[in-house]
């Protein structure tokens, strides 16, 4: 009589894990930590040092958490560790302008007051959210953290994930997931092709400190290069991520701090008084980018490594944290049930269940970008009108809301709240 107990102690003397998880920068770490949830076992394989991940040093990158994240980081036992640390987004205001001119008349504004279940969001600095994936991964007797290690091959049959690390170590398991971004190897060693396009722009990127309060509202500033988005930090600093085209923002980049800042405050404004720089700045291409495929035989893809989208909605990681959320229902799902966790028709049931969201946003943030990163008389009007339109109808802003917060569609368990 087959022995559900039984499979289990063939699995792990089999095994090195139930799952082989190729990242370990946001998305890889808190899938292990899901999974663990479900008594299955993982081992992520980070490229980078430990080290490196466990800086106190603030660099200046943050991220924006939608609800639904927050809840996700609430049940696999992370929020009570971040919260202290996270600035609630309270409300979000978006406008149409240009540098140095202000804001035009027609604008976005959107209150958490709207909806019941609390604030939009969260920034939360990206040194604490590391910091506390760390932690837990070492708390966790079913996760295996091996940082500073690299992947040089991998193969996936019938039986089972194998990867080989450099130096030659040999890692199995029963499925192999890719969460090692846009650049994924594991993708490319799975010949899972890209498709997507460049956008001409370059997201400039920093922390800064400012005079007077920001109240807890992120504001949207869409300007023909790009957009600027300044979103709120802990006390009177806020994240930056300013699109230009990538030759100016090429000629921004290798200014020295004082022009840096010289060259934002046009677009800036002097909302918030006099600014100065809070910690490192970064800067990287944008560009849509989605894989053919998000599962191939025993793997999976989440995260950057599945798909790109441009920041103009905030929701990169978020996104992510959908896959990672969905992944880990299906898995512990299959599991209960005495399946194969990596079946070719359970990871379909992943796949499908992400493609549909992912499309969606993709050309959501692609059409928003061609809409309002341009100095079109026509386009202005129509955009400016449609900002009106939603400000104007309390069920639309509701509608945008909602779907800022990761509150609407086919919400997975983790991003309501809710354990595996």
């Amino acid at each position: 009589m087959d022995n559900p107990r039984r499979r289990a102690i063939v699995r792990r003397m089999t095994h090195d894990a139930d799952i082989l998880i190729v990242g370990g920068g946001l998305n890889g770490p808190c899938l292990a930590l899901a999974l663990a949830q479900a008594g299955l076992t993982s081992v992520v394989i980070d490229a980078l040092p430990e080290e490196t991940r466990s800086g106190d040093g603030f660099d200046g990158r943050s991220y924006a958490l939608a609800l639904a994240s927050v809840r996700m980081l609430s049940a696999i036992g992370l929020w009570d560790v971040l919260e202290g640390d996270a600035q609630p987004i309270l409300e979000v205001k978006a406008s149409d302008g240009r540098a140095g001119e202000g804001a035009g008349p027609f604008f976005l504004h959107l209150d958490h007051a709207e909806i019941e279940e609390g604030p939009m969001g969260h920034m939360l600095e990206d040194r604490f959210l590391r910091r506390a994936l760390l932690d837990a991964m070492a708390a966790e007797p079913r996760v295996t953290h091996l940082p500073g290690a690299t992947v040089v091959a991998q193969e996936t049959g019938d039986a089972a994930a194998r990867v080989t690390l450099e130096g030659g170590r040999v890692l199995t398991g029963a499925l192999l997931v890719g969460a090692d971004g846009r650049r994924s190897g594991t993708a490319e060693r799975a010949g899972i092709r890209r498709t997507g396009w460049d956008y001409g722009q370059t997201a400039l990127v920093c922390a800064i400190a400012h005079e007077r309060p920001h109240h807890g509202i992120a504001q949207q500033f869409f300007m023909p290069a790009g957009p600027l988005a300044i979103l709120p930090l802990p006390g009177n600093r806020s994240s930056i991520v300013w699109s230009e085209r990538t030759a100016r923002a090429a000629e921004i980049a290798a200014m020295d701090d004082a022009d840096y800042l010289d060259a934002l405050r046009p677009a800036f404004g002097d909302f918030l008084g006099e600014i100065t720089l809070a910690g490192h700045r970064y800067s990287y291409p944008l560009s849509l980018s989605i894989a053919e495929r998000f599962v191939d035989t025993r793997l999976a893809l989440v995260g950057d490594a599945a798909h790109g989208v441009h920041p103009i909605a905030g929701q990169g990681l978020n996104l992510g944290l959908r896959d990672v959320a969905a992944l880990a229902e299906v898995l512990a799902d299959a599991r209960r049930r005495g399946e194969d966790i990596a079946r070719a028709d359970v990871l379909a049931r992943y796949q499908s269940w992400r493609r549909f969201d992912t499309a969606a946003m993709a050309v959501a943030t692609d059409a928003f970008n061609r809409l309002f990163s341009n100095d079109n008389p026509a386009l202005r009007v129509l955009r400016d009108a449609g900002m009106g339109v939603v400000q104007a109808v309390p069920g639309l802003r509701r509608m945008f809301i909602r779907e800022a917060a990761g509150l609407t569609g086919d919400v997975p368990k983790l991003l309501r709240g809710r354990p595996l």
